[in-house]
């Protein structure tokens, strides 16, 4: 396993950088507070560790090549039926599986070698992509089987991310957790930039199978990356619940009690029920909003993930300088805004536009909720809390894609997009309206609610 965390609570075997810190002051809570270092340097600093560098470029290369796939599968299922609602199941079944795996993949990334499971699940991953390319290249090209294989990528995936999860945090002592989980978010984003760029070109140059094939190669990378990662053992002090029910039920009552983590949740959920089908949708507004071929698709999708590039930089220094809770409070609504801008577009440049904004929108409320998370935790509870997290943005998500797809077909993508944006925008000033709620994101131990 990779370098061990602080146990918040108690601080034990853990000797020099890796002492807690305290609201009193430096690490272990002695001596006087001191100002908190900013600049674009000071948000870079998670790149100092080898285990996160090689982590960083090897989940790059690998996001990349799942953002082909992410984009080709939509866009060969709305070739092949004409139907929004496809679009709509291609997210219900990649991702209601790491829904209702979640409780195991919680249970596991707290019981057995995180490193372990995430090399075994990622080559499984890879096992499915080939599989996918293979069908595709022998003319088996039913939207059925094409969903079954993307449900059992689902499946290897809702077994891998809570220990994804908590594997980052593992990879840096926890006063650099804030840069890591920010640069994590920023190359996740980064291949949400390029992948969709890479399908757009391939889909309307070479097809459907080259996207495919590489997205299998793909994980080559990141499997490599994880081998180079020096394990190192995690001391676990406190003992973690057997059964997959009942360490679920640990995790759920320990959330219940710190009102932070239940609030960083909510907003994942909010932003992954009412916005982020607009990233599936991009297929539907390529062709039938804007008269469109894959390119203006690839373009389209890409702006995602561009728009979060852009907002990174200054993420990293605003992370250390600006209160979590006050991030939440303006990128929410601004998210729910480009929803509804998107929504509202006559053409696809004006559209594009909305979606950088989106994207950086996204990057601020996904990567402050999750860094909110990820202080307040203790690390025995870790991997079973981040499962929760996960599991309320994976339900979320297939959801509202779902729910939009059908509605899209009956409404038509346009109004259906600008409805949705709406709500988030009322839920979103209805959260601004209670200060205290969302104050709970700046907690930064896991001492429960008084």
């Amino acid at each position: 396993m990779a370098r061990p965390t602080v146990d918040p609570k108690h601080g034990r075997g853990l000797p020099g950088r890796f002492r807690p810190f305290s609201n009193t002051g430096g690490p272990g809570g002695t001596g006087p507070a001191t100002s908190v270092p900013g600049g674009f340097r000071h948000g870079m600093r998670a790149f100092r560790h080898r285990d996160f560098r090689i982590f960083f470029f090897g989940a790059m290369v690998s996001n990349t090549g799942s953002w082909l796939q992410n984009l080709a599968v939509p866009f060969v299922l709305f070739e092949l039926t004409g139907q929004a609602f496809w679009v709509g199941l291609a997210g219900f079944a990649q991702f209601i599986p790491s829904f209702l795996l979640g409780p195991l993949g919680g249970s596991l990334a707290d019981r057995m070698d995180r490193r372990r499971i995430l090399i075994a699940t990622q080559s499984a991953q890879a096992l499915a992509a080939f599989v996918l390319w293979g069908v595709w290249v022998l003319d088996y090209r039913e939207p059925a089987l094409i969903l079954a294989i993307v449900a059992a990528t689902g499946v290897f995936s809702g077994l891998m991310i809570p220990s994804w999860q908590a594997f980052v945090p593992a990879l840096v002592p926890k006063d650099d957790l804030a840069s890591a989980i920010t640069l994590n978010s920023t190359q996740f984003n980064a291949a949400r930039a390029v992948g969709p760029a890479l399908a757009g070109l391939i889909l309307a140059v070479s097809g459907a199978d080259v996207a495919f094939l590489l997205n299998g190669f793909s994980y080559l990378a990141v499997i490599s990356a994880i081998w180079l990662i020096r394990p190192v053992a995690v001391e676990r002090t406190e003992k973690v619940a057997t059964g997959v029910k009942d360490g679920f039920q640990d995790a759920v009552s320990y959330i219940k009690r710190r009102t932070g983590i239940s609030v960083g949740i909510l907003c994942a959920m909010l932003v992954a029920f009412f916005g982020n089908p607009v990233t599936q949708f991009t297929v539907v507004f390529a062709r039938d909003v804007y008269d469109s071929g894959p390119r203006v698709l690839g373009a389209l999708a890409a702006g995602v993930g561009l728009g979060a590039i852009i907002v990174a930089p200054a993420l990293s220094v605003w992370a250390d300088k600006i209160p979590r809770s006050q991030l939440v409070r303006i990128s929410l609504p601004l998210y729910a805004v480009a929803v509804m801008s998107f929504g509202m577009a006559p053409n696809w440049p004006l559209g594009l536009l909305a979606l950088l904004v989106l994207g950086g929108a996204f990057l601020l409320v996904i990567s402050t909720t999750n860094t909110a998370v990820q202080m307040i935790v203790a690390d025995h509870m870790r991997g079973r809390v981040m499962s929760v997290r996960v599991m309320g943005f994976t339900l979320a998500f297939p959801l509202g894609s779902l729910l939009q797809g059908a509605l899209a077909d009956v409404w038509g993508p346009q109004v259906t997009v600008v409805v949705f944006g709406s709500i988030l925008l009322a839920v979103a000033a209805g959260l601004s309206m209670h200060p205290t709620v969302l104050g709970r994101l700046d907690a930064t131990d896991d001492t429960p609610n008084r």
